[in-house]
C-alpha cells in the first residue's frame, strides 16, 4: 500500500537558517546551527507532502528553486568498510535509533521479519552479504538522514564507486581487531579523490581490540589523515564499559538491552564525577585508565576543527560496537552536529535553444574529454534555480511481482515536484521527460513523494530511457554533470540459455538485470542479438548473482562458459581503426567484440598485450572505462 506523510510547520529557530549567508559569518556558527536545530523540537519533520504544493509555499522568485530550510536540514552519508566489519549492522541500528525501524533486522512496521532492511535479496539474506547499494530515508529531531549502505566485497565496488558518487558524508567503519584492511585502503582513496568529509567508526568494541592508539597511528601513518578521537572506549572485549563522550566530558555507561534488537540501556555520569564512576565501572585498571587517558588526550590532540573536517583533512573518531548498540546513537547524533549539509556539483551547461548538428570526431572527442574531467565547467550549488540531478544506480524488481524498474537520481539543486518535465543530458536539445512519480526508498519500501530537494535521493520509474551517470534538468540550458564511468571488467564467460522454452523469461531477466548495470554484456562484431551473449564484470561473484537472480527472479536457469581474457579496452577510435589494426597484425591474440551500443571492445589476455598495444597503435585510442553514448550519437 502506498504510504504518504505530511509536511509539518518547522520551529521559529530553524526559519534563522533561511537568512542568505548566515553561516559564512564564522565556520562555528555552522555547527552550532546544527546542533541548534537538533535540541530545537524533538518532532520529525518530513519533506513528502499528500497534497500539492504551489510554488508561493516552496518557492520564492523561482518555481524550482529549493527554500534554504530544507537544504539546510538535509544529511547523507555513505557508509563503506571492509567485508565483515559489522556495515549493515551499523546501517540496522541507525535505523533504529532514527526510528525507521522499531527493532534491528525488522522493515519498519514489519517486526515480525528478521530480515534487514537493507540486505532483502535473497541471496544477499542466504550469503549474509551485501551485494547491491541500498538507500534508506528518515526523520531525526529536524534533520532528514539519508544512509547509503554500500557493498563491502571487492567484487561489488563498482556499485560502491556510484554510491559515493552521490554522499556528501562517509563514515570508513573499522573492526577493531583488523584496523585498515584491503578493501577500507581503496573506498578511502575514492572518499578522498572526492574530497568528502570522512567519520571513522571503530566497531566491535564488544571484542579483543587493538588499541585505539594503534588505530589512529595506523590510519595517521597510511592515509596521511589526523584523527580526532570523540568517543574514547573504556575497555574492550568483555570489559568493553563504554565509552567517554570527550565533547560533552560525560561518560555513557552501558548495559547490553533485554530485548533482542533493541536499544541499549546507558547511565550517563559526568567525567568529573570520580566516586561514581569507579564504582559504577567496578574496575579499577579501567577506571584508572580512563582517567590517565582523557588527560592525556586533552594534551597532546590538535583541537577539533570543524573546517578541516569539512575538507577531509581531519577525521572525527568513534568507538563502539553496533552489534550490542554501544556508541551508535552518540555517532548518530555527533554527525548531525558535524555532517556537512548538501554539496553542488560541478558541471557543463550549454544553451538548450542551440541547434544540435553533427559532430566531427575530433568535436566528439572534445567533448568526451570534457566530460571525463570532474573539473569541468562550474558548480551547481544546492541554491541554484533550477532542478538538476543524476542517476547513480538502476535497479529491476525492487518488486518482484510488478518487474518494475527504478533508476536512483540524487537530487543536486533545486525542487523535484511530481508531474514535473525535464530535459535529458543524453537526448536532443528540447525534448522533455514526464516525471510522473518519484519514490523515497528505504531498501526495497518505496514510498509515494511529491516533492523532494537537494541532498535527497527519489526513484523515478525506468522505462529503459535513464542510464547511470545520465542527469536530469530543468530551464533553458542543458546541464550535463561528470558521468560515472563502468570499471574495466576482468572476468568475461559465455552466458546460455539451456532451455529453449524459457527463450522470453531469459531475454527479460538479462535485459533488465544489464540496464542495472550488474556486469556488461558484450557480442562478437555484428552480432544483432542472434549469437552468444558475453558477461563482463569485475569480480565472479558478479556471475554468481546474475545467475541466482536469474533464477529467483526470473524462473530460469543459466550456463557460463568462462573465457581466457583478463581485460578490456573500449576503442574510441572506431571500427576504421580496429580494422586498421586488425589488418596490420597488431591485434593478435585479442577478440573484438562489440557492447550493447555496438562501439568496438578489445579483450586481451593480459595487461602486457594491452599496454604494448595502446602505447604503439595510438590512434585506437584504448580506454578502460566506457560510459553511454549520447542518443544523437
Amino acid at each position: 500500500m502506498t504510504k504518504t506523510t505530511t509536511l509539518l510547520p518547522l520551529s521559529i529557530l530553524s526559519l534563522l537558517l533561511c537568512i542568505p549567508h548566515i553561516d559564512s559569518f564564522s565556520p562555528f556558527l555552522t555547527r552550532i546551527q546544527h546542533s541548534a536545530i537538533l535540541k530545537s523540537s524533538t518532532t520529525t519533520t518530513s519533506i513528502f507532502s499528500s497534497t500539492s504544493t504551489t510554488p508561493t509555499e516552496t518557492t520564492s522568485n523561482n518555481d524550482f528553486k529549493a527554500p534554504e530550510i530544507e537544504i539546510n536540514r538535509r544529511r547523507n552519508l555513505a557508509i563503506i568498510s571492509h567485508p565483515d566489519s559489522g556495515k549493515t549492522t551499523m546501517t540496522e541500528k541507525l535505523l533504529l535509533y532514527g526510528g525507521a525501524i522499531q527493532q534491528a533486522g525488522a522493515v519498519r512496521q514489519k517486526a515480525e521479519q528478521r530480515s534487514t532492511a537493507s540486505d532483502f535479496m535473497d541471496i544477499e539474506k542466504q550469503r549474509g552479504i551485501s551485494i547491491s547499494s541500498t538507500v534508506m530515508n528518515f526523520d531525526y529531531n529536524s534533520l532528514r538522514i539519508n544512509i547509503l549502505d554500500t557493498p563491502g566485497h571487492e567484487d561489488f565496488s563498482e556499485d560502491t564507486y556510484r554510491a559515493l558518487a552521490a554522499a556528501d558524508n562517509a563514515v570508513m567503519l573499522l573492526d577493531g581487531a583488523k584496523g585498515l584492511e584491503p578493501q577500507t585502503r581503496k573506498l578511502f582513496e575514492v572518499c578522498r579523490m572526492r574530497n568528502l568529509p570522512l567519520f571513522t567508526f571503530v566497531n566491535k568494541m564488544d571484542r579483543p581490540a587493538l588499541t585505539p592508539y594503534e588505530i589512529m597511528d595506523q590510519i595517521e601513518e597510511e592515509f596521511g589523515l589526523e584523527t580526532h578521537p570523540i568517543l574514547w572506549p573504556i575497555g574492550d572485549g568483555d570489559r568493553f564499559k563504554g565509552v567517554l563522550d570527550r565533547l560533552s566530558n560525560t561518560v555513557h555507561l552501558y548495559q547490553k538491552s533485554a530485548k533482542r534488537g533493541g536499544k541499549a540501556e546507558v547511565i550517563q555520569v559526568p567525567l568529573e564525577d570520580t566516586d561514581k564512576l569507579r564504582e559504577l565501572i567496578g574496575d579499577e585498571e579501567l577506571f584508572d585508565k580512563l582517567m590517565e587517558d582523557s588527560e592525556l588526550l586533552e594534551e597532546l590532540l590538535n583541537p577539533l576543527d570543524i573546517d578541516r573536517v569539512l575538507a577531509g583533512n581531519q577525521s572525527p573518531l568513534f568507538f563502539g560496537s553496533a552489534m550490542t548498540n554501544f556508541g551508535v546513537q552518540l555517532f548518530l547524533d555527533r554527525f548531525c552536529d558535524m555532517g556537512t549539509k548538501p554539496t553542488g556539483r560541478p558541471a557543463v551547461k550549454k544553451d538548450e535553444t542551440t541547434k544540435s548538428k553533427k559532430k566531427t570526431s575530433a568535436e566528439q572527442e572534445k567533448d568526451n574529454d570534457e566530460d571525463d574531467d570532474d573539473e569541468a565547467g562550474e558548480l551547481i550549488s544546492p541554491e541554484f534555480d533550477e532542478f538538476t540531478g543524476f542517476v547513480f544506480k538502476t535497479q529491476a524488481n525492487l518488486d518482484p511481482k510488478h518487474r518494475d524498474r527504478l533508476a536512483y537520481v540524487r537530487v543536486v539543486s533545486g525542487t523535484y515536484r511530481k508531474g514535473m518535465k525535464v530535459g535529458h543530458s543524453r537526448s536532443k536539445s528540447g525534448k522533455k521527460y514526464n516525471l510522473a512519480q518519484a519514490q523515497a526508498l528505504f531498501g526495497n519500501d518505496r514510498e509515494s513523494v511529491e516533492i523532494a530537494y537537494p541532498g535527497d535521493v527519489i526513484g523515478i520509474n525506468n522505462p529503459g530511457n535513464f542510464a547511470i551517470g545520465d542527469t536530469l534538468f530543468t530551464g533553458l540550458q542543458k546541464v550535463a554533470f561528470p558521468g560515472i564511468p563502468s570499471f574495466s571488467p576482468e572476468k568475461f564467460a559465455y552466458i546460455r540459455n539451456p532451455n529453449p522454452s524459457a527463450y522470453k523469461a531469459f531475454q527479460k531477466g538479462m535485459d533488465q538485470l544489464l540496464d542495472e548495470g550488474a556486469v556488461q554484456a558484450l557480442r562478437q562484431r555484428n552480432d544483432d542479438g542472434g549469437g552468444p551473449l558475453i558477461l563482463a564484470a569485475v569480480g565472479q561473484l558478479q556471475f554468481e548473482v546474475v545467475q541466482s537472480r536469474l533464477e529467483s527472479e526470473y524462473g530460469v536457469e543459466s550456463k557460463l562458459e568462462p573465457m581466457g581474457y583478463s581485460l578490456a579496452r573500449w576503442a574510441d577510435g572506431g571500427w576504421d581503426a580496429i580494422d586498421k589494426a586488425d589488418a596490420d597484425g597488431k591485434l593478435f591474440g585479442t577478440m573484438i567484440v562489440q557492447d550493447r551500443w555496438k562501439r568496438p571492445v578489445l579483450l586481451f589476455r593480459n595487461d602486457w598485450k594491452a599496454q604494448a598495444v595502446a602505447e604503439e597503435e595510438e590512434y585506437l585510442q584504448l580506454k578502460p572505462w566506457s560510459k553511454p553514448p549520447s542518443f544523437d550519437d
